[in-house]
């Protein structure tokens, strides 16, 4: 059972991922926000019947499962939808992440979040023992996604506008991991990042 929990979070395109691949290589724990969001409205889940009372059967695919595609028409054109919709999800997002970590081996797990800061960061997420922003420059931020995704630069800018700013996202940072240069360095960078949180999940761990 891990007891002590990093939050883990970076703005699109930041390379949260791959850094996210780095701490599982290192054999620690991950509980991700999308997987947990996915969870939360499974087929036959209490969380997919609020959202069918909320919305009606039309979100629905043929498949008896919410269908993506149309709920996210939806909250685009509704912002409203969107907060009843973060009201039915969010908690129990939270629950998920929370219990999984809790019940993963090892002297630590990691909470892949995403939209940490645009979602209240620690005032939502109290458990968070540790918070870790993946941080890049914006305009590495914009290059990045341009190649990513293939999509134009105006596009790409609201994307990113979007979200958090980089400056609301480093407010709640404990930990800053920098991945403006090569993927051959975040190894080394998650490492050291591996071996602090060992040692302070095992200070946390010792009576007073």
């Amino acid at each position: 059972m891990s007891d002590y929990i990093i939050g883990l979070t970076g703005g699109v395109a930041s390379g949260k991922s791959a850094v996210e691949a780095c701490f599982q290589a290192l054999g620690v724990p991950v509980a991700d926000a999308d997987a947990a969001a996915r969870a939360a409205v499974a087929v036959g889940s209490e969380g997919l019947a609020e959202v069918v009372a909320a919305f009606g059967t039309q979100v629905l695919g043929g498949d008896g499962g919410l269908d993506r595609a149309a709920m996210r028409r939806r909250i685009f054109a509704d912002p409203a939808a969107r907060t009843r919709l973060e009201a039915i999800l969010h908690p129990r997002v939270r629950t998920l992440l929370a219990e999984a970590c809790r019940a993963a081996t090892g002297p630590y797990a990691v909470a892949s979040i995403p939209l940490l800061a645009e979602g209240g960061g620690r005032r939502v997420y109290p458990w968070l023992d540790r918070i870790l922003v993946v941080d890049v420059p914006e305009d590495v931020q914009l290059a990045r996604l341009l190649h990513r995704d293939g999509i134009d630069e105006a596009l790409a800018r609201r994307m990113i506008a979007a979200q958090a700013t980089r400056g609301q996202r480093l407010a709640i940072a404990d930990d800053i991991l920098v991945n403006d240069g090569a993927l051959a360095a975040l190894p080394g960078q998650v490492l050291a990042l591996d071996r602090a949180y060992r040692e302070l999940s095992g200070a946390a761990s010792m009576p007073g």
